[in-house]
């Protein structure tokens, strides 16, 4: 059947990517080439059109997603962390926007509409309005509404993306703010999760444990979950910090998460000074160790950041054959033998009406089929190729039709969320009229496609190998080499020392 590979526009975008990755990391740029190798499988099967790519459904750059409640203090601690009064704070809310924040040398700070993002591949919210429109229609073309892009000089914001997002405790929460808030926790190497110190009960906090600590539950990935209860300071007065701390832990523990590391911090900056100077110390000791480890955490994310994504270059792969396949070839046998069931049936009535008929006309004389016409009917080949030219159009139009309703109930059944690509796609390509019933492959997999498949899971491995290369060294082999290159510079520079003394 018919292949489309990649578009133009789709080739220009992946391009664009690849040269904006040759300075940081040449694993990166070949990561990207992988991708391109998956997506022809894709395309083969049909999981992908020309204009999609599942190089872009991912970030390439380090993503640091803040999350939590309204005035937990979330845009504060990204004003504190940039340094820059970039957010607005307030004790309401005072956006209802999702906020990507990147670095420019610019010493201005810019606000993008959300197109900025929508549109493209190598900042999160790629495509995202297809994504929004899916689950609330017609807000797909207000991605202005949901998004944003901010810029500003700092030197923090150097090599990563942060994104601020609005409370979960709004009154409407709507669709499509879901959809976004699950996309870039997906996408993000690290999770701050805020929550409001001054309101630690279960009930304040309801929408969003229900939401993200029960989803985490069910994450293979929830390490890059960090749980803070900010504005702590507010505890000084009662000097009660235990006891909100408990009462926070207790109730995300009553969500199911047993595991997580969680913080306790507030800004230095807005909040008033602690009277009590052994109290201050203590509070000044706990926020300085929390916040150490918080930006520790938020400076690794580019580390982190290359391996997510070739987790994710060796999970599509994984997904293709281990998923996509299977998935499609389950809905092609559940098809097939539907369509001969249907055929069977539709066949057999349409024989039994026509007997009826014959029977009623008098065409049988002592079970023998014996009419007028039948003898003029033997001796005429035209009329004979009339006769066989409509049988074989009735016939045929019963079975394309059975194909074709059969092939609508199936889809129905197929999952919409599970999956690399378009399975549904992937399976219509299998009913296409041009494509036997009997055919026992998917179009577009073979010997071919496990070999990509196979091939990109080593790239994937090898890729793994040199970046552990860089930052692991089991058998002290670097730690040898560096001795001894520094035992032949030494050597190097006796041995010239010893000629100037002998000039």
């Amino acid at each position: 059947m018919f292949f489309a590979g990649p578009s133009t526009l789709l080739k220009s975008r992946l391009q664009s990517l690849q040269d904006n990755l040759a300075s940081e990391n040449p694993i990166l740029i070949d990561a990207v080439d992988s991708f391109k190798e998956l997506d022809i499988v894709a395309y083969r099967l049909g999981l992908l059109t020309p204009d999609q790519s599942f190089a872009t459904t991912i970030s390439w750059w380090p993503l640091i997603t803040v999350l939590g409640t309204f005035s937990a203090g979330k845009s504060s601690f990204i004003n504190s962390y940039l340094d820059v009064d970039l957010q607005l704070t307030g004790n309401q809310a005072v956006d209802d926007k999702f906020t990507v924040v990147c670095y420019s040398q610019e010493d201005k700070v810019r606000v993008l509409p959300g197109l900025a993002l929508d549109a493209d591949p190598r900042l999160p919210f790629y495509q995202i309005s297809e994504e929004i429109e899916k689950v609330s229609a017609g807000e797909g073309s207000r991605i202005d509404t949901y998004l944003q892009l901010k810029t500003c000089k700092s030197d923090a914001l150097k090599g990563k993306i942060l994104i601020d997002s609005p409370g979960f405790d709004a009154d409407e929460q709507r669709n499509a703010t879901l959809k976004i808030t699950d996309h870039i926790i997906d996408l993000a190497d690290l999770v701050l999760v805020f929550f409001d110190a001054r309101h630690p009960e279960p009930g304040a906090m309801k929408d969003t444990l229900q939401h993200l600590v029960e989803g985490t539950i069910r994450r293979n990935d929830a390490g890059k979950f960090l749980f803070i209860l900010n504005q702590m300071d507010c505890t000084a007065k009662e000097d009660n910090a235990e006891q909100v701390v408990a009462a926070w832990q207790r109730a995300v523990v009553q969500t199911g998460l047993s595991t997580g590391r969680f913080y306790c911090v507030y800004n230095e900056k807005v909040a008033p000074e602690i009277e009590d100077e052994h109290l201050r110390e203590r509070y000044k000791n706990k926020l300085d160790i929390d916040m150490g480890e918080i930006e520790h955490r938020m400076q690794e994310v580019s580390v982190e950041r290359v391996y997510r994504i070739i987790g994710a270059l060796e999970n599509t792969a994984n997904q293709i054959e281990q998923v996509a396949v299977p998935q499609i070839k389950d809905a092609m046998d559940s098809w097939y033998r539907s369509v001969l069931i249907t055929d069977g049936i539709l066949y057999g009535l349409l024989t039994s009406l026509l007997v009826a008929i014959s029977i009623y006309a008098g065409y049988w004389v002592d079970w023998s089929f014996q009419p007028s016409w039948l003898e003029s009917f033997k001796s005429s080949s035209v009329t004979q190729g009339i006769v066989l030219s409509i049988f074989v159009v009735v016939f045929g139009s019963i079975h394309f039709w059975a194909r074709r309703f059969i092939a609508k109930r199936v889809v129905k059944k197929l999952p919409k969320e599970n999956g690399p690509g378009n399975i549904a796609a992937a399976f219509l390509k299998n009913t296409h009229p041009l494509r036997s019933v009997f055919a026992i492959k998917p179009a577009g997999w073979g010997r071919r496609g496990r070999k990509a498949i196979e091939r990109v899971r080593n790239e994937a491995d090898n890729f793994v190998k040199a970046l552990n290369d860089n930052f692991a060294d089991p058998l002290g082999r670097k730690e040898a080499e560096r001795i001894a290159l520094e035992e032949e510079n030494h050597k190097k520079e006796q041995a010239q020392i010893a000629a100037q003394a002998v000039s």
